[in-house]
């Protein structure tokens, strides 16, 4: 069973999304698929890791899944907080 997702966590998680979600395709799709990770302090003040990943959605040079993860350790576990969404890519970017 998985534990609940820390709000704390998930505030930071969330906050890193709209950051990344903030990039263009066109940005992106240079770069893709590409990740990193980095410490962070969470609203309460805590060290935790942040792991973002760009990958193709399906195939190359299509929709961009942007996935964020933040967790306190050194792995990410079963109570980490975990967001995603799709940057589109739009007809006529070529």
């Amino acid at each position: 069973m998985n534990k609940p997702v820390d709000p704390d966590l998930l505030v930071f998680a969330e906050d890193e999304l709209s950051r990344a979600l903030s990039l263009s395709w066109r940005a992106l799709s240079k770069v893709a698929p590409w990740g990193d990770s980095f410490q962070g302090i969470s609203p309460s003040g805590r060290s935790v890791t942040v792991e973002r990943a760009y990958l193709w959605q399906g195939a190359a040079g299509g929709d961009i899944l942007c996935e964020v993860t933040v967790f306190s350790g050194r792995v990410a576990g079963d109570d980490a907080a975990r967001v995603s969404a799709v940057i589109e890519r739009h007809a006529g970017i070529s």
